[in-house]
């Protein structure tokens, strides 16, 4: 990177500790930390949503999934107006009849206090697994681009860091979301700007493939019974379709934002929003890594290592970034990294102090005085859940796979089992506490021998595939947990007394 690349970063990262700093010295409330006090615009809280979901996985999964493996994951999108028709219509009307801080307090009005408890642990070990991935594989990409080794790897993580939690304590949620904003803009203004060197280095159009690349992608399948095939356009479809529904249903992220705008008309306007940013910037990203595969195609003594370039896909987009993009430009697009992992830390510490704090502190009885000490503590809190995600962020690296399968491995375990809670407390008249409890860890227990069946039982020596694939992870948790859950809340319910 040239100087005025790093000079370019550093506004950028500068810019979001005064935008903390200018939305923090009007807040009062803890319930405008949290909630932005539920007026928010719908279009901010629609981009902050994929900001928060999809960015760093965007950023850093999809090119190199697409230029290693093939262009069917990008299938996925096919499932998005299904995803908008179940969450606007059967979601959205059920939350937003009850105005709540955490959106595990739904929880214990219907099955009592241990499934709330259960609700809200489970997403503060989802949400610190899910920021931790983020966060590393973010930091691995910029020592890529900036040209260091993986030691440097720690002290990016703690850069990344104290930014987003400086601006995430001072500003609350609505500093969060406007970051989003900017980060969501730079993210994609960095796709569009690699897609147009490339185009402009091969003078045209020809990085695109006229036939499938079979020396470099697997052979990809619209369906499959067998369950080792690791990716198929059906369990695309299906996987994000159940993730994003489950995200919607049961975290605290996706609720806490919904809680924010007006109503439920409103809170479907941001959904739309949400969906149609992911599905622009995915497919964009997914054109990336085609033009990326065609670049380094027609130019292999460009490739990073003298090795195949389907085992070095995803290493291909950060090394173009640090080696083939001209100054400024360079900058942008490390600024767009850079801020694709703060949106990751900055959702998660917010959305966790509100948990922290709602479930566990208030719900208990150690609620502060007055409301200037109680935001006060969550501005403390907030810092120290940054401080958890910094170090736990180091372990990552002993999860095997690409960044695709890292990320599905990790952060899908328990995506699935929290929503089974709220649909049991929500749609299921019979449900009880004992057979949530069975049905929860069923469907976890599941999901753990799906994503590490490959540790388990071992991966098939010529593939190298695990003999289930991380798309199965969901549709089996689900399926396990409504299944054992139905029976286990019949078994366990309590007999009506006759008039």
């Amino acid at each position: 990177m040239a100087p005025i690349d790093w000079i370019i970063l550093l506004i950028y990262a500068l810019s979001t500790i005064g935008l903390g700093w200018y939305f923090g010295r009007k807040q009062e409330s803890s319930d405008e930390y949290f909630v932005g006090s539920g007026k928010m615009n719908p279009i901010l809280i629609g981009v902050s949503l994929f900001a928060t979901l999809l960015s760093t996985i965007s950023y850093l999964a999809l090119p190199g999934e697409v230029a290693g493996k093939g262009p069917s994951f990008l299938t996925n999108y096919l499932a998005y107006p299904f995803i908008y028709l179940f969450i606007a219509m059967i979601l959205l009307p059920v939350y937003m009849r009850q105005r709540v801080t955490s959106a595990y307090e739904l929880l214990e009005n219907q099955l009592g206090l241990s499934i709330r408890m259960l609700g809200a642990t489970m997403f503060l070990l989802l949400r610190l697994v899910w920021m931790s991935v983020l966060v590393y594989l973010t930091a691995k990409a910029i020592a890529t681009m900036i040209g260091v080794g993986d030691e440097m790897v720690p002290w990016i993580v703690l850069v990344t860091g104290a930014f987003a939690i400086t601006y995430t304590s001072l500003g609350g949620l609505r500093a969060v979301v406007i970051t989003d904003l900017m980060q969501t803009v730079l993210l994609y203004g960095g796709a569009l700007l690699v897609l147009g060197t490339i185009t402009w280095n091969m003078g045209g159009f020809g990085w695109f493939p006229t036939q499938w690349q079979s020396d470099v992608w697997d052979r990809q399948q619209i369906f499959s019974w067998d369950p080792a095939t690791r990716v198929t356009v059906f369990g695309s479809i299906l996987s994000v379709f159940l993730w994003t529904v489950a995200t919607a249903a049961g975290d605290q992220v996706a609720v806490q934002r919904f809680m924010a705008t007006k109503d439920a008309k409103t809170a479907r306007r941001a959904i739309a929003i949400q969906l149609a940013v992911g599905a622009i910037v995915g497919i964009t990203l997914g054109l990336v890594g085609v033009a990326l595969l065609g670049y380094y195609q027609a130019n292999p003594e460009l490739l990073p290592r003298d090795t195949t370039l389907r085992l070095q896909a995803d290493e291909l987009f950060p090394y173009f970034i640090a080696n083939r993009l001209p100054p400024v430009i360079t900058g942008l697009v490390v600024s767009g990294l850079f801020a694709a992992a703060m949106s990751s830390i900055d959702s998660g510490v917010n959305s966790i102090t509100a948990v922290v704090m709602t479930d566990f502190l208030d719900r208990f009885g150690w609620k502060p005085s007055t409301q200037a000490k109680h935001l006060l503590f969550a501005r403390l809190l907030a810092v120290a859940i940054g401080a958890v995600i910094v170090l736990s962020s180091s372990l990552i690296q002993y999860i095997p796979g690409n960044f695709l399968a890292i990320t599905n491995k990790t952060v899908n375990l328990l995506s699935i089992p929290i929503a089974l809670l709220f649909f049991f407390a929500l749609f299921v008249p019979f449900s009880n506490a004992i057979g949530v409890w069975i049905a929860t860890i069923a469907s976890v227990s599941v999901a753990v021998l799906v994503a590490f069946s490959g540790v388990i039982f071992g991966v098939n020596p010529e593939t190298g595939n695990d003999p289930i694939s991380f798309q199965w992870i969901q549709p089996a948790a689900l399926l396990t947990g409504v299944s054992v859950g139905l029976v286990a809340c019949k078994l366990f319910s309590k007999e009506e007394p006759a008039p």
